[in-house]
Order: C-alpha cells, then sequence, then structure tokens
C-alpha cells in the first residue's frame, strides 16, 4: 500500500468511530426503556382478606311506628262563661301560659241580668223578713194560726234560697256582686301551652253553647307516645315491657320508657292496636304530632354478624367462602337474616372459628360462560 492511500484511509477513520459510538449510545437507551425499574415491586397482591369469626348475642326487636301525642288528662279545653263579645285576646298558639294567667277579656250584658236578679232577690228577701218578724208577734198573741205562719216562713226562706242562687250565678260568671263592671276575665285553668286557637278578637261567644272552645291548653310536662302494633305482633308484646323511643327531630338521641298500656280496642282497617309509652317531656323539646319509633326487645340468640362483602350472591341463594389451607377457598351456601348498614346476619351454615373470606368474596367466585 503505498503512503498516500494510508494517509487516506487514516482520514475516515475518526468519522467511522464517531459512528459507531452514537449507534452503541441508541443501543443502549432502547435498552434501557424495556428494562424494569430497579427497586420497583411488579408482583400484584390479591386483594384478599380472611377473617375468623364468632357468633355474638343479637336482639331481635321490633320497631313500630309512632306519634307525640298530650295526655288527655291533661288538655282543656277553654269555652267563655257568659255570652258576648270576645274584646280581647292575648295568647297565640305555641304560647307558654301559667295558671290562672288572663288569656283574655268578654264583655257582656249578661251579668247586668245577673246583677238585676241579685237586687230583686234582696229586695225580696228584706220584705219576706219583716213578715216573717210580724207573723212571730201575731202567732205568740195567738193572733195567727200556725198553718199561716209556716206559709209565710216557708216564703222566706225560699227568698234566702234565691238570692244565694243570684250571688252562686254572679260568682260562676267571674264577677263580684258588689261590682259594676261587664267584662269578664278569661284566665287559664293550668299552666302549659296553647295548642290551639278556635276564635279571634271581635267574635261573639255564646257560652258552652259554642262548637269550638276559644283556646286549647296542654300541659306538656310528660307526653304520651302511642304506636301502632299489627295484629301478628300483638303476641309478642307485654305491658310494662321496656321500651326504647326515638324521635326522627333529634337524631342520636334516645328516651327510655315502659309500656303502660295496650288498648283493647282494635282498628279495623289497620289491623293493628294502639300502645301507650309515657315520657317526660323536658323543655317540653317533644311537640304533639311529631313523628317517632319504639323499639321492643323481643328475644336474645346467637348470631354470625358478617360485613355484607363477605356473602356472595346467585340468584336465590347465598354464599360464602372458606379458607380450608393459606390460598385455598371453598364456597359454602349460608342463610342471611336482617342485614343492616355494612353487615348481614348469618342464621345458618356457620359454625364459630370458621374462618371466611370478608374481602374479595366476589373475586373468588367461577367465571360464568364458555
Amino acid at each position: 500500500m503505498s503512503h498516500a492511500s494510508w494517509t487516506g484511509h487514516r482520514s475516515h477513520a475518526p468519522r467511522i468511530a464517531a459512528w459507531i459510538s452514537t449507534l452503541l449510545l441508541l443501543t443502549c437507551l432502547g435498552c434501557q426503556d424495556n428494562a424494569p425499574i430497579s427497586g420497583a415491586d411488579t408482583s400484584q397482591k390479591a386483594p384478599i382478606e380472611v377473617t375468623t369469626i364468632h357468633s355474638q348475642a343479637v336482639t331481635d326487636r321490633l320497631e313500630l311506628g309512632a306519634r307525640v301525642e298530650p295526655d288527655p288528662t291533661r288538655v282543656v279545653h277553654i269555652y267563655s262563661q257568659v255570652t258576648g263579645r270576645l274584646v280581647e285576646l292575648y295568647v297565640r298558639p305555641g304560647q307558654e301560659v301559667t295558671k290562672d294567667q288572663t288569656i283574655g277579656l268578654i264583655q257582656s250584658s249578661e251579668i247586668a241580668e245577673a246583677r238585676a236578679d241579685y237586687d230583686k232577690s234582696k229586695i225580696e228577701v228584706a220584705r219576706s223578713d219583716r213578715q216573717l218578724d210580724r207573723a212571730k208577734l201575731l202567732l205568740q198573741h195567738e193572733v195567727m194560726a200556725q198553718r199561716d205562719y209556716d206559709d209565710i216562713e216557708a216564703a222566706d226562706q225560699a227568698a234566702h234560697a234565691e238570692l244565694t242562687r243570684t250571688i252562686q250565678r254572679i260568682h260562676m260568671l267571674g264577677f263580684s256582686p258588689q261590682g259594676s263592671s261587664d267584662t269578664v276575665a278569661l284566665r287559664a285553668p293550668i299552666s302549659g301551652a296553647v295548642l290551639d286557637i278556635g276564635t279571634a278578637s271581635g267574635e261573639m261567644q255564646r257560652s258552652l253553647d259554642n262548637a269550638s272552645p276559644i283556646a286549647t291548653i296542654a300541659n306538656l310536662d310528660s307526653v304520651w307516645i302511642l304506636g301502632d302494633v299489627f295484629e301478628r305482633d300483638l303476641g309478642t308484646v307485654r305491658s310494662a315491657e321496656s321500651v326504647d323511643v326515638t324521635i326522627p327531630a333529634y337524631p342520636g338521641e334516645t328516651l327510655h320508657g315502659t309500656i303502660s298500656n295496650i288498648s283493647d280496642a282494635m282498628d279495623p282497617t289497620s289491623r293493628t292496636v294502639k300502645v301507650r309509652v309515657i315520657v317526660p317531656n323536658r323543655r317540653h323539646r317533644l311537640k304533639p304530632e311529631m313523628f317517632a319509633t319504639l323499639s321492643i326487645a323481643r328475644k336474645t340468640a346467637q348470631q354470625f354478624i358478617v360485613p355484607t362483602t363477605a356473602v356472595v350472591h346467585e340468584g336465590s341463594s347465598s354464599y360464602v367462602f372458606m379458607q380450608t389451607a393459606p390460598g385455598k377457598y371453598e364456597q359454602h351456601q349460608v342463610t342471611t337474616g336482617a342485614i343492616h348498614d355494612k353487615t348481614v346476619v348469618v342464621t345458618a351454615g356457620l359454625k364459630d372459628g370458621d374462618q371466611i373470606v370478608t374481602t374479595g368474596a366476589a373475586l373468588l367466585r367461577a367465571p360464568s360462560g364458555d
């Protein structure tokens, strides 16, 4: 080889070396894209959890729909004692009143008539008293017969009885015989809450002949919780039995009481019987017509309570998966009962100490299809 040829080959050597280096670099980068990242765990952990189950004491409870009602023996309907016009009404529904508090004023002409009868009776009593005094003198001097004296004495007693009646009438109307006012105060007979108003200021009141009361007041220091028991459940409810009371208006709170009465009358339409529970009503938080729920414990039994995720349903059948060995599971049919928020009661098919899959049971189901 000549010197010139060797020189030409040497001039191309650096360029060929650069190409080879670039090719090797690209090859290495391609290999790094397909290589696993150092330290990463590429194995996927199966989401299967197994739990050893044990029976628990579970109390079967009867839930009854109910309502809050005032005690009827503590509810008073207020009517006007006189016929007249309702001048003022000072109370409104929901307002608390105390005993003897004035709740309204009624102006009546009836009191004027009662006072006129009283004045006439006083005059008649004075006249009959004078006649009886004269008759006593005549009887003593044997001028008057005993029979005539007896008639005068009877007339005097009748006059005094009439005077007593007119005084009682005025007192019953709420007035004094010596007064002159024609306006009577309407007073609350008990302390309590005003449930209803049946009239308005300016309306005429016709004494006890009115069909609707002026106001209805109830003492709500204690209230009735009335629940409806269906005919099929009546045999499991007993008087004096403990009851838990919950009110939707106050979630998270539970009141406790006992069944004070089971009605002897059945509603022919709903086929239910009323059950009464009396509870104290502090601060009058329980209002009439509020909804409530009565929970009555009936019996306690040992049952298995498992998460709803442990039970697999296929048609009308239910199954759980039991662990027979590490990583090995068998399907077992069970019978389920009451279902709660995140748990279900298994009434048959399990025994104490069984190991069942509580998470991931659906992943162990046999695949369907071909």
